[in-house]
């Protein structure tokens, strides 16, 4: 069950965290949370260490090879490279761990791998899956619509960015944190503070109108890029800053017929096995 709507995610298998990415179309996984998971190692990062040892003594196999540096979220929010697996490479791993959870999360794993293939054949499959998420975390129906719609708009700038010279995940945080600034007058990381959030995704916890305004100051981005038919970052950024004024006009006018402002500190939060859409004021 996935637990991030974003590229990089956590699953989880029987309980236990298992981070994941996608990278050239395909999962890769955290070989040390899948260490974790099937040796219940409470230094998981320790045993894939003497693991990699004892089986290049063993077997003359260099199981590094099999890996990749992927960034990673970790516990302090911020993302660092990781070893990573692929499939393949993950039950190759697996067959060296003495685990009787090796079976179950071979089945697992494979299920995994299935449902990203179907998603690509069929990309509506992931779209409903997302929904489905959404729906079983309490969130209301108008806002799922909203949000879902946040997530495809994004997705074509970002697809902007990466055709116009934007490669580096920082180049695309840059150019957020411009939209966001000129939108709310907050970056992302200032509005998370603002709402009192450490690692949960923004735009998760964001009203209506919040994201009404995530997705002008972004479509207009967009807009913008192609009728400058921009390229390059600091070009980017320059555009950024134009359609983020877009929305940050829009918002100050909306709030002056409000009387209030439409940033708020509030938060959607889960509470009870009713999983209704709770607003917890901080």
């Amino acid at each position: 069950m996935e637990q991030k709507i974003e590229t990089t995610k956590i699953a989880l298998f029987k309980g236990k965290k298992i981070r994941k990415t996608l990278h050239q179309n395909e999962w890769w996984f955290s070989v040390i949370d899948v260490v974790g998971a099937l040796t219940d190692s409470i230094k998981p990062r320790v045993y894939w260490n003497a693991m990699k040892t004892r089986v290049k003594s063993e077997d003359g196999i260099e199981l590094s090879t099999i890996c990749r540096q992927l960034k990673l979220e970790s516990s302090d929010g911020k993302k660092y490279e990781t070893d990573c697996a692929n499939t393949e490479g993950i039950f190759r791993i697996i067959q060296s761990i003495p685990s009787p959870k090796a079976e179950p999360f071979k089945r697992w794993l494979a299920k995994v791998g299935y449902e990203r293939i179907q998603e690509i054949e069929n990309p509506e499959l992931a779209t409903k899956r997302t929904r489905m998420l959404y729906k079983l975390k309490g969130y209301s129906d108008d806002w799922i619509k909203k949000r879902m719609r946040g997530i495809f708009i994004r997705e074509e700038l970002t697809d902007e960015w990466k055709n116009r010279g934007a490669r580096e995940q920082k180049d695309y945080e840059i150019l957020t944190a411009e939209i966001s600034k000129a939108t709310f007058g907050l970056t992302p990381s200032e509005y998370k503070k603002h709402k009192n959030l450490k690692r949960e995704n923004l735009r998760d916890h964001m009203d209506d109108l919040e994201l009404i305004f995530v997705m002008l100051g972004e479509r207009s981005t967009t807009e913008i890029h192609r009728t400058k038919n921009s390229k390059g970052v600091p070009k980017l950024k320059s555009d950024a800053n134009r359609g983020g004024r877009v929305a940050g006009n829009a918002r100050k006018e909306l709030e002056k017929e409000l009387g209030r402002p439409v940033v708020s500190k509030n938060n959607f939060k889960r509470l009870g096995e009713n999983k209704r859409l709770t607003i917890k004021n901080n």
